[in-house]
């Protein structure tokens, strides 16, 4: 079976998937003291990833296990609520039609597509049922009796762990993939082991980190 893995943040959209989310609680003025407290935590981090400091890995990492700070308390259909809203009032105008339309074009030739993320699962899912992709590897967010503990059940997936993730996923499902010859898609040197692991990766809109490596290496540019 050959799968075609896609990033999200960069490769799917123009705009990061964590502003969508944040975007829904400032639209709708709930959970404003939260807000304040994980500007209040991760900003200086960021000053700190900045100053190099603090890796750019390690501050990717705290941003994203504790995005679910958000919704600590919801149960599924405040989840529904919720990023249904980000996807239709927020993520909609921001997919790239381009590198959508490559996903598509995955689809229809049956391959097995996958969006991998460090978002939060249910978002992702989300995200993914705008063009019929059942499958997602991102960050899970705990629950607890029906309802999200603001927690993150086991690690998060961003930077090296994406690749690990994808594997693990599909191989938990019985799924026999041909890594070979796959296709994996990103925009920045986070989706580095996601691109190493494909046969075919290609450079999507690359960063400036990631740019270099993809002209180095050989690897497909898109567009281009």
């Amino acid at each position: 079976m050959r799968a075609a893995f896609f990033d999200v943040d960069g490769t799917l959209t123009t705009d990061r998937v964590w502003r969508g989310l944040m975007e829904y609680f400032i639209a709708h003025r709930k959970r404003m003291l939260t807000h304040c407290f994980f500007a209040a935590v991760h900003y200086p981090l960021w000053g700190l990833a900045r100053a190099g400091l603090l890796s750019q890995v390690a501050f990717r990492a705290q941003w994203a296990a504790h995005l679910p700070w958000y919704f600590r308390g919801f149960d599924d259909d405040q989840m529904k609520e919720m990023t249904d809203w980000v996807v239709v009032n927020y993520l909609r105008p921001l997919f790239r039609e381009d590198t959508t339309q490559l996903l598509k074009d995955h689809l229809a030739q049956s391959d097995l597509v996958v969006l991998v993320s460090s978002g939060p699962t249910p978002l992702l899912a989300r995200i993914g049922a705008e063009w019929g992709v059942e499958h997602v590897v991102g960050t899970v967010p705990a629950k607890k009796d029906g309802r999200f503990t603001g927690g993150v059940a086991g690690r998060v997936c961003i930077d090296e762990t994406k690749a690990s993730f994808a594997r693990d996923y599909l191989s938990a499902r019985g799924f026999k993939v041909d890594y070979a010859a796959s296709y994996a898609y990103g925009d920045s040197t986070s989706d580095l082991g996601l691109l190493e692991m494909a046969g075919n990766p290609v450079a999507v809109y690359p960063d400036k980190g990631l740019k270099p490596i993809a002209a180095a290496r050989g690897w497909r540019v898109f567009p281009g």
